[in-house]
């Protein structure tokens, strides 16, 4: 049996916006088997506070075994290459 896949996916959603990349990463992510830890940053202040300490411009940013791999783009590069 193949070893369980977990993710960590850092999402933004506001009460007035769900980001549609973080939700296109989850589904990816669970279509592939992975076993989501599904961090929701719910403030523009988290969303802010979580770019600045990442070094990254925009969300949602996944994590695989450790290694970010990056948005919902990179994610589904990193899918195909499997």
């Amino acid at each position: 049996m193949a070893e369980e896949q977990n993710a960590t996916l850092y999402r933004m959603v506001l009460p007035d916006h769900t980001c549609p990349f973080g939700v296109r990463a989850k589904q990816m992510l669970e279509q592939n088997g992975f076993e989501v830890d599904d961090r929701v940053l719910s403030s523009r202040d988290e969303v802010d506070a979580f770019k600045e300490e990442q070094g990254v411009a925009t969300t949602p940013v996944v994590f695989i075994g450790g290694e970010r791999v990056g948005g919902a783009d990179d994610l589904e590069a990193y899918l195909a290459d499997r």
